[in-house]
């Protein structure tokens, strides 16, 4: 009924060929991305059938009372696939949402639930929450006693482009005279020693006094398309957090999801008070 065509695609397709012959890999969940790609060459939907029965309002492992989503929008999947949910990889659901091609995740053990990632509906509006995810792989950069002046912040993150770093969540705080900042960050583990290297040779440029990091933080992120119309949903999350003694360290928001950096050692107390 979902489906007017089924593309089937086996796990090792992963690899592209380039116009000029050139074998390319699609990286890590690359099968996602060939599956949804040749269903939208088809005009047709797309089946992924993996190791759990569908997406989940938070991890199972860690909640008992996680629930099993039937259908959840495109923008929705991108922001908990980006933000650390590992069921569908954040590019094919791109794929999905450009050309329009609904993606069923199931089991491959039963035939029983699965998750259709689909056009928005009026019926996800009314589920102000729909999923709340997390990711243990952050760490914080801070720079501390910048020169206040226009075009700092592009000579930091040039610096870090260059070099391919991916920057997630930022803030910025000028100091009362206006003649200094302080600016934190945070990157991928992965990338946390090259960054501080790549800085601390550009701290005598920059004006800055010190370059610090911390690699014990964690993300912690809900993500809903209801949050557009109800108010009141980032206050909500903080007091929760704030009951159980979880201070907030950093906080990011869009439309339709709010991130907050948290210590490591309370993400999963974390994930189950705002469950």
């Amino acid at each position: 009924d979902v489906f007017p065509r089924h593309v089937l695609v086996g796990n090792p397709l992963f690899q592209g060929v380039t116009r000029d012959g050139r074998i390319a890999t699609l990286g890590r969940g690359g099968s996602d991305t060939s599956a949804v790609a040749i269903a939208a060459a088809l005009g047709g939907g797309c089946e992924i059938y993996t190791d759990v029965d569908g997406v989940y309002t938070c991890d199972p492992n860690i909640c008992e009372g996680a629930r099993r989503i039937d259908r959840i929008s495109y923008d929705e999947m991108l922001e908990l696939a980006s933000l650390g949910a590992k069921v569908l990889q954040t590019r094919s659901v791109e794929f999905g949402k450009k050309y329009n091609v609904p993606i069923l995740v199931k089991s491959t053990f039963t035939d029983d639930g699965g998750t259709l990632t689909t056009t928005e509906d009026e019926a996800m509006e009314k589920e102000v929450i729909s999923g709340i995810t997390y990711d243990r792989n952050e760490a914080r950069i801070t720079l501390l006693g910048l020169q206040d002046r226009p075009g700092i912040a592009a000579t930091v993150f040039s610096a870090l482009a260059d070099e391919n770093i991916n920057v997630d969540m930022i803030i910025q705080n000028s100091s009362s005279d206006g003649m200094s900042a302080d600016l934190s960050f945070t990157v991928g583990k992965a990338d946390y020693d090259r960054s501080i290297e790549i800085l601390r040779k550009k701290a005598s440029e920059l004006g800055a006094r010190d370059v610090v990091g911390d690699t014990s933080i964690a993300k912690l992120s809900i993500v809903g398309v209801g949050m557009r119309s109800h108010a009141g949903v980032a206050a909500r999350m903080f007091e929760a957090l704030s009951k159980v003694g979880i201070y907030i360290i950093m906080i990011s928001t869009s439309e339709i999801k709010i991130s907050c950096a948290i210590d490591q050692k309370y993400l999963e107390l974390g994930v189950r008070v705002l469950h």
